[in-house]
Parts: structure tokens; sequence; C-alpha cells
């Protein structure tokens, strides 16, 4: 299989921070649209972006929460939305187009992780559902304010985590095999991935280009909620007093660190003319060429690089098909 997983070594590294990238970037008159940033991550993207001038609009399943997670940063626009709910999706898209503003960049953020099995309202599993599924319908709602851009970027913030499962597309919403939390998290982080390489070939001849990254591993952001404390003690993410252990060097980041990946992918004129990858470290990631069995979470730590099946394009467009299906029941836009 051909590749474009080629790591450039563009001078940034494991411990690059948001301010570091986003250094000498002005991005006044541009609007972003950043899913999950009230909290962790998408948080910090928010923060950057808007340090950097461009006007910012989170939505948000909890508007509460988001307002008063978003005090300390003026200008922020908050609207309600919940992934798991396709309604609320059409509504803030419809509201967002009628806005008639063009859209820069898209950062799909939100996610859970490791969670028990639970099903949206059309049956499909939550972590596929959450993860792909509704970051699938908003950026394809979105398409013309994308193309009104004239040069959009869409970031999709996928995981190491994606070595745990590629796609099963027979089976993806657990239907007809045994669940597992990993499992479940994997498909929908290696959909994330395979997300970023079919949207890029279809946006890229209105200079809509896609990426999708691991951020490195985060403790504190909430999203390791549903993993038990032993499993986090045993993979070095955390002491045993419960402290976070950060060694940018291990993958294990600060916010500001791990936030840094997903800015670069959005802002960086390093980037032009590229898209359809997997970045990590702000670099291109290389493509992992062992699959052992058993992989734990421990393993994000020293083992780094994309697996083969995420990025495959022929199971990007399978992935496409599948997604118009279960979202729109068909064929959308190109």
């Amino acid at each position: 299989m051909t590749t474009k997983q080629t790591p450039i070594g563009f001078g940034f590294w494991a411990g690059s921070t948001t301010t570091d990238v986003i250094a000498g970037i002005d991005l006044t008159g541009k609007t972003a649209i950043v899913t999950g940033g009230y909290s962790g991550l998408g948080r910090e993207t928010v923060r950057t972006l808007r340090s950097a001038g461009a006007s910012v609009i989170v939505p948000t399943r909890d508007y509460n929460r988001a307002v008063n997670a978003l005090a300390g940063i003026e200008g922020v626009e908050i609207k309600e939305m919940d992934l798991l709910n396709p309604a609320s999706i059409d509504a803030f898209a419809e509201w967002f187009l009628a806005s008639g503003r063009p859209l820069h960049i898209l950062v799909n953020s939100a996610g859970i992780m490791a969670c028990p099995l639970a099903r949206d309202s059309r049956g499909y599993e939550s972590q596929f559902s959450t993860n792909h599924l509704g970051h699938f319908q908003l950026t394809t709602r979105l398409w013309p304010a994308l193309r009104r851009a004239n040069g959009a970027r869409v970031v999709s913030v996928s995981s190491w985590g994606h070595h745990f499962s590629p796609v099963v597309f027979d089976d993806p919403n657990f239907e007809r095999r045994e669940y597992g939390p990993w499992l479940g998290y994997g498909q929908s982080k290696t959909a994330n991935v395979l997300f970023a390489v079919a949207l890029d070939e279809r946006g890229k001849k209105n200079n809509i280009r896609a990426f999708a990254l691991h951020p490195g591993s985060i403790f504190g952001t909430g999203l390791e909620k549903h993993v038990p404390f032993e499993e986090l003690v045993a993979s070095g993410s955390v002491d045993e007093q419960g402290n976070a252990v950060r060694d940018p060097s291990r993958n294990l980041k600060t916010v500001e660190q791990g936030a840094a990946t997903s800015v670069w992918c959005a802002t960086s004129p390093q980037l032009d003319g590229m898209g359809g990858v997997y970045c990590e470290n702000c670099d291109i990631a290389p493509l992992e060429a062992e699959n052992p069995e058993n992989w734990d979470i421990g393993a994000a730590m020293i083992v780094g690089g994309v697996m083969p099946y995420a990025v495959d394009p022929e199971a990007a467009d399978h992935l496409w098909n599948l997604s118009e299906q279960l979202v729109f029941g068909g064929k959308q836009q190109d």
C-alpha cells in the first residue's frame, strides 16, 4: 500500500505546546468550530485559536457547563448540540449555515472512551456513534460553509487507541459479537483516521483538507473516567497516589502539549497542500509495522505510528459509504 505517512520533521516534538505551534500565526477573520471545546484538549484548542484572533464557536450538550468552563476565554460563541442526537446536529448546522459565514477550521475533538455498552436512539453503539457518526454528520452538513472558506481544514482527534481494533464493517454496532470497551473505542478511533482519509480525497478539489491525530496520553481531562484506577497505574499514566505522570518522551503530556498537535494540524502553514494523514507529536506519523496481540494502554507510551488498516483508502471509502447509510439512509454529497 502506498502511503503519505512519512514524517517530515518540522522542528516540533512531543513536548511542544500550543504556544509553540501558534507562534507567528494570525487567524484574524477566520472562523472555527471546536466540538468538545469546553473541557480538556478541546478547551485548550479553543483558547489557543482565540488567542490568535479566530472567531470560535463551541457546540455543547450542556450549555451551563460550557458557559462556566469557558468563562475565562472572551468572545467564544456557545450553541447547544448533542452528537448522539441527529436532530440537534442538523439544527446546529442549519443555524450556522444561515449565518452565511465561511468555516475555515473544524476541530472534531469531542469524544468518549472505554465506556460500558450503551446505544443511541437508533441502536448504534455509543462510542462509534459519538466519536465518529456524529462528527461525520456534522462535517457533511457543514460542507457548504467549508467550501465557502476557500481553504478549510477538518481535524479529527483520534488516538493511539486505534491500535485496539479496525472498523469491523459487518458488525460495527456489536450486534453479533461480544462487546469490549477498548474494542469499541479502538474501532471508533480507527474510524476517525479513515474519515480523514476519505474526507480529504473528497474535499481537496475544493481546498478542504483533513487530518487525524493522536494527542498523547493526558491524564486529568475526564476522558479516562471509565478506566479502572489500577489500569491507569499499570500503564504508567498515574502514580500510586493518583498523581498524573508527565513525561513527553513517553507521550505522557500536559493539556498544552496534548492539544498542540490539534492546533498544528488546524493552522500550520507547514501542512499547506497536504492532507489525509495521521499525525502525532506535531509531525506526520510513520506506519506501524507491528500488530501484536493483546495491546494495552501502556503500549501507547512506547509504540508510535499508525496502523495500515487505519489509512487504507479502500477501507476509508467503505467507511464513508457505511456512514452515509447509517446516518442518512443513503448517499449524500461527495
